[in-house]
C-alpha cells in the first residue's frame, strides 16, 4: 500500500473536490477504490483509534488493551459496514427514485472515496478524542465533496442532483455512525 498516494487523494478531494472527481473519473476500474483508498483508511481509522485509548488508558494491564482492541474493532465494522451499506442504499435510491440503472460498482468508487472527510475525522478522533464537537460540525464538509462527485463522476442530471447529494451525505454520515452504536451496544449487552 502507498500511503503517501493515499494521503495525496484525501488531501486533494478536501482542497479541490472537483479536480479529485476528475482525476477519479479517469482510473479504469472503479474497484480499485477498495484496495487503492478505503481499506487502507479503514486500517489506519482503527489504528489511530487503537493507539489513542491505549494512551488515554495507560498501557499497562490487559484491560486497557482488551478496551482499545473492543474500541479498534467498533471503527473498523463501523466504517466497513457503513461504507458498504450507504453504497447499497445510494445505489438503491438511485435505480428506484431516479431512474437511473443500476451501477453498484461506481457507487462503490462514489462512496468510498465521498467518505474522505470521515476517514480523516476519525483518524484524528482517535488521537484527539476531545475535537468532537469540531468534528461533528466538519463533517458536513462531505455534502460539498458529494455534490462535485455526483456531477464529475456519476453524471447526475442537474435537476435530480441536489436531492441526490442531500440522500447520499445522510446515508453516508448516518450508516457507519448507526452500525457503530449497534456494536457498542451489543458490545455492552454480551459483556
Amino acid at each position: 500500500m502507498d500511503y503517501k498516494s493515499i494521503l495525496q487523494i484525501a488531501l486533494r478531494l478536501i482542497s479541490s473536490p472537483a479536480r479529485a472527481w476528475e482525476e477519479i473519473r479517469l482510473q479504469t476500474d472503479p474497484r480499485r477504490v477498495f484496495t487503492a483508498f478505503v481499506y487502507p483508511m479503514i486500517g489506519l481509522c482503527g489504528l489511530s483509534v487503537f493507539i489513542g485509548t491505549l494512551v488515554d488508558y495507560g498501557w499497562g494491564g490487559p484491560q486497557s488493551f482488551q478496551l482499545a482492541m473492543t474500541r479498534c474493532c467498533a471503527v473498523a465494522v463501523a466504517l466497513f459496514g457503513g461504507y458498504f451499506l450507504a453504497a447499497w442504499l445510494i445505489n438503491a435510491f438511485c435505480t428506484r427514485f431516479l431512474h437511473r440503472p443500476s451501477d453498484l460498482p461506481g457507487i462503490w468508487q462514489f462512496s468510498g472515496y465521498a467518505l474522505v472527510v470521515l476517514f480523516l475525522l476519525r483518524i484524528i478522533l482517535g488521537i484527539l478524542p476531545d475535537f468532537q464537537i469540531i468534528a461533528l460540525l466538519l463533517q458536513f464538509y462531505t455534502l460539498y465533496i458529494v455534490w462535485e462527485g455526483s456531477r464529475a463522476l456519476l453524471d447526475i442530471v442537474e435537476a435530480d442532483r441536489l436531492r441526490f447529494t442531500l440522500v447520499s451525505t445522510l446515508l453516508l454520515i448516518l450508516c457507519p455512525w448507526l452500525i457503530e452504536w449497534v456494536f457498542n451496544e451489543l458490545t455492552v449487552l454480551l459483556n
